[in-house]
């Protein structure tokens, strides 16, 4: 405990710990394991853990595990009752750090949610009034809901009119962010993009938003092989089912959600309906009773392959974030990141736990640790916010890098094959008119 001591009587550096890392890849047990040892406790900053029930497919610690070490935000939101924001999130979890900041103990993050870890570290919400920011709580809600029925390019028209500059850097098919870039300028009169100018021009800001909220932060990104960690995950949904998913599924759908199937009217992009496993169970659990056992057992097979796949896409997800956000842009005020392997667990005391600490206990002493934050050479800054129209594709794309990508993707690269070959075929086969005059007609060299 000689390290809990040391942090306690300064309190200082780190001010907080941040876990980060792919989804399966042991966060909440470090989390829990330095909590132990440094006399911290743990805010979940998981969007879908902070509903109740549904323990299984958001993947909560257990009660036991919760008995370990005091933790936070987790199952005290009804998810049919009322929804739960990052605005929500965002002043509750503040609150909880200056609380637990004032009982001298040690506040450690694990996320989670990408834009909930964000809220959290930076200034990054834009305040609409009072104590709320962007709220989509209460009428704010509806409106906002309302608004995104009207969809993308009828919005993204309505933009253009209050804010030309948001419009040009927002896809007219993103009716959410649309959407909150519309409200942000119903509640506040302000077009949205100068409110995000402003909060860049802060001390401290810069191109991503505003300062960082706190000095010091630790932040911690447990890495696994992609081989590896697949496989885990795998067997992670397979743990999952023969935990009861499959029922836990069932009843919150029939207990909560009966009227809903009936009107086929589910919501899957808000509230607990993100959580993987709705969207792709979803037509297992709405089958009509009159089908065969065979085709209700096909629909339950093909649920567990597309919430493996789900399952493995959003790891990838979780860690492509984490190198844009922290490693790869160009930002004064993004904290150092310390990876740690976990590619083998047998060794977690050695390889993950120890350096965890030593790292922590350096920064404490205000002593380099042996172990070198993560950092990523030759990265040049790039413009988020090109426009770029692809004709052949009828796309908008929004950004340089992801221009780049469009280029070169299958979808792109099919329609350039299938113009040219059919440039090629009306070459060939000129019309009669065109027939009398090709000899004269000068072909360009390709």
């Amino acid at each position: 405990m000689a390290a809990a001591t040391r942090v306690l009587q300064k309190g200082i550096s780190p001010s907080l710990v941040v876990i980060l890392g792919a989804t399966g890849t042991g966060k909440s047990k470090l989390a829990i394991d330095i909590g132990k040892s440094l006399n911290g406790e743990i805010i979940s900053a998981d969007s879908m853990q902070v509903y109740k029930g549904l323990d299984i497919i958001t993947n909560k610690v257990t009660e036991e595990e919760q008995a370990q070490c005091r933790h936070h935000m987790i199952s005290f939101v009804d998810p049919l009752v009322s929804g739960y924001t990052v605005v929500d999130f965002r002043n509750k979890a503040l609150s909880l750090i200056e609380d637990i900041h004032r009982r001298k103990k040690l506040p450690i993050i694990v996320g989670g949610t990408n834009y909930y870890i964000e809220s959290i570290l930076w200034k990054v919400l834009i305040d609409t009034g009072g104590s709320v920011t962007e709220s989509e709580q209460g009428g704010a809600s509806e409106s906002k809901a309302e608004l995104e029925k009207l969809g993308g390019p009828e919005l993204h028209k309505r933009l253009k009119e209050v804010d030309p500059d948001m419009a040009a850097i927002l896809h007219p098919h993103d009716a959410r962010k649309i959407a909150r870039s519309l409200q942000v300028f119903m509640d506040t009169g302000v077009p949205h993009s100068q409110l995000l100018e402003e909060q860049r021009e802060q001390d401290g800001g810069d191109c991503l938003g505003g300062p960082l909220r706190f000095q010091d932060p630790c932040v911690f990104w447990l890495r696994c092989k992609p081989d590896a960690l697949d496989e885990r995950l795998d067997k992670r949904v397979e743990e999952m089912l023969s935990l009861g998913l499959i029922d836990e599924l069932k009843d919150f759908h029939q207990r909560f959600n009966d009227k809903k199937i009936k009107e086929n009217s589910q919501d899957y992009q808000h509230g607990i309906f993100q959580s993987i496993g709705f969207k792709e169970f979803h037509e297992y659990l709405t089958a009509s009773e009159d089908i065969s056992q065979e085709e209700r057992d096909k629909l339950k097979i093909k649920g567990i392959e597309s919430l493996k796949q789900a399952t493995r896409r959003y790891a990838r997800k979780q860690n492509k974030w984490v190198r844009n956000r922290f490693l790869k842009r160009p930002a004064s005020n993004v904290p150092p990141v310390y990876g740690l392997d976990v590619t083998d667990v047998t060794s977690w005391e050695t390889t993950v736990l120890a350096p965890a600490l030593e790292i922590l206990d350096c920064l404490q002493k205000g002593e380099q640790p042996s172990a070198q934050p993560i950092r990523v050479e030759g990265v040049e800054s790039r413009n988020k916010r090109s426009h770029h129209m692809c004709d052949l594709c009828d796309k908008v794309i929004i950004g340089d890098l992801e221009w780049t990508a469009h280029q070169k993707s299958k979808n792109h690269l099919y329609q350039v094959r299938k113009r040219r070959k059919s440039e090629q075929a009306s070459d060939q086969d000129p019309s009669p008119a065109e027939h009398q005059n090709v000899s004269a007609r000068q072909v360009p060299v390709q």
